[in-house]
């Protein structure tokens, strides 16, 4: 059954910003090219993760169309198999690009001390599918925030996300809190006392940079809204906006 990891790999898929594929591509990019880092067994973990997501898509994904050729063959196709590399693999290369903005900032000795990988942030085998469901749930949230951030989504926006969820196969019960999401107003409070930690707050800050363009005082004032209500220091949030090609 398709739950909320497919929901979170259509977006990725489907409903990205129009510049957003191309900054996740820069994301993916770096972390494909990251050699052995410093941080650790856990680190390694996850980009090994990544890269393996990548792996199955085309020989050279990144040289070879971008965001589309990355992730077309995983993000794009049903069955058990497929929908385990789209839950692991979407969750692991926003947990890698969030990851890595985190250290980089602490190497520059700009945010707080490193903190190892949290488990939840691991791909398969590592996480239990209900901790995985609620991670992607979270970050599906985090996208349709943001997109709602300088103004309500069209009903026709909406109508064009609820059907891709039907296309795709996802639960009946997904699909219905996917649109009663889409209609629920924005409560930045409510929605950022829900995020755990400062690692969950980065990725729920990078997928939500994904969502929009961020060219509007309204999207940047809702960014640093989510920054500041979750504990991210503008040097994270720095590093996150130059992972993903967002300019300052």
């Amino acid at each position: 059954m398709a739950g909320f990891g497919d929901l979170l790999g259509s977006l990725l898929q489907n409903n990205l910003s129009g510049s957003g594929a191309q900054r996740l591509s820069q994301g993916l990019g770096q972390l494909s090219t990251t050699p052995g880092e410093g941080g650790g067994g856990g680190l390694s973990a996850l980009l090994d993760g990544a890269r393996g997501v990548l792996g199955q898509a085309a020989d050279n994904p990144l040289q070879a169309g971008g965001l589309g050729a990355a992730l077309g063959s995983v993000l794009g196709g049903g069955g058990d198999a497929v929908r385990g590399a789209l839950t692991g693999g979407a969750l692991a290369m926003l947990a890698g690009v969030a990851y890595k903005a985190l250290t980089n900032a602490s190497a520059e000795g700009q945010g707080a001390a490193p903190v190892p990988v949290p488990p939840a942030a691991l791909p398969e085998p590592v996480r239990a599918d209900a901790a995985r469901d609620d991670k992607a749930r979270l970050l599906v949230r985090a996208m349709i925030n943001a997109a709602k951030s300088d103004g309500q989504i069209g009903v026709d926006e909406m109508q064009r996300i609820v059907d891709q969820a039907a296309a795709s196969g996802l639960e009946a019960q997904v699909r219905q809190w996917l649109a009663d999401e889409l209609v629920r107003p924005l409560d930045l409070d409510a929605f950022a006392a829900e995020i755990p930690d400062r690692e969950t707050a980065a990725e729920v800050y990078a997928a939500s940079l994904l969502a929009i363009e961020v060219d509007t005082p309204e999207e940047r004032a809702y960014l640093d809204g989510l920054a500041a209500r979750t504990g991210l220091t503008p040097e994270v949030t720095a590093q996150l906006q130059r992972a993903l090609g967002v300019a300052g």
